[in-house]
């Protein structure tokens, strides 16, 4: 499918998602929230895709809304605003709950939005010369929809100033507070990802999946009976499946499980 405003590249097993707005710094429309939307529902049902990295075009990941677009959804009505932010909200879901592992390769600025789409992913490169920032407030406005992925990847304690003081943030402290797993110099960004693409193409694809949803069902959760409960029922299910009988046959029997030949058959 051809888009407008993103590039969709795949080499072997993995999906290359490229914000293609440039002279923008990839800034959010309502295309291309539309786009990255259609973009993630297709790659959910794609089998041959093991790996998704979003990534941006020119001298930005994205600097978050176009102010446009947002000046246009402020003279709408509430009916026409709310409706106007939720395709934003559900275009995070399908991003957050693909079964694919996520990663956000990030260079140049990542605000807003930005940082809604690296927090979303599940595991987010950043370059040294990355910066992030909740700029809602300096607008008059609030992260209000990105906000389960920000405070999901810096807490709430740290959500707590940067969503009132929108500073930006260095790559470096990115790490420090837990938005950013790794950062490298601009140079070495794409090693460091297929560094990081490499590891999890090592792992079950269906055990990868299912490793999701077990962090969404636990995280937040108090421990009890029924916690308890849900992660027995859960590993007893992901035990019965053919992915888990090939993983540990090949592991008892010192081979490559059959998961990781294919990924170096296409490689």
């Amino acid at each position: 499918m051809s888009y407008q405003f993103l590039q969709v590249e795949q080499h072997d097993q993995v999906a290359y998602v490229w914000l293609n707005r440039p002279e923008l710094h990839n800034a959010f429309n309502t295309t291309v929230i539309e786009e990255l939307h259609t973009c993630f529902k297709q790659l959910a049902t794609r089998d041959d895709i093991r790996v998704v990295v979003l990534a941006g075009r020119g001298k930005s990941f994205s600097a978050g809304a176009d102010l446009n677009w947002m000046k246009q959804a402020g003279q709408a009505s509430a009916e026409e605003n709310e409706a106007d932010a939720l395709k934003l909200a559900k275009m995070l879901e399908a991003l957050a709950t693909l079964n694919q592992p996520t990663i956000a390769r990030v260079h140049g600025i990542a605000f807003g939005g930005g940082m809604g789409l690296a927090s979303a992913c599940d595991i987010c490169i950043a370059s040294t010369d990355a910066k992030f920032a909740t700029s809602e407030v300096r607008l008059g406005l609030a992260p209000s929809t990105i906000s389960p992925y920000v405070i999901r990847a810096i807490g709430a304690r740290q959500a707590s100033r940067y969503f009132l003081t929108a500073e930006r943030i260095s790559a470096h402290e990115a790490k420090q507070i837990g938005l950013a797993h790794e950062i490298a110099d601009a140079e070495d960004l794409d090693k460091k990802v297929q560094e990081i693409v490499d590891a999890l193409l090592l792992g079950g694809p269906h055990a990868q999946a299912a490793s999701k949803q077990l962090i969404q069902m636990v995280s937040n959760q108090s421990m009890n009976d029924e916690l308890l409960r849900q992660t027995a029922q859960h590993i007893a299910q992901v035990r019965q499946g053919s992915e888990a009988k090939e993983g540990l046959t090949a592991f008892l029997s010192k081979q490559a499980p059959a998961w990781t030949l294919n990924s170096n058959n296409n490689n």
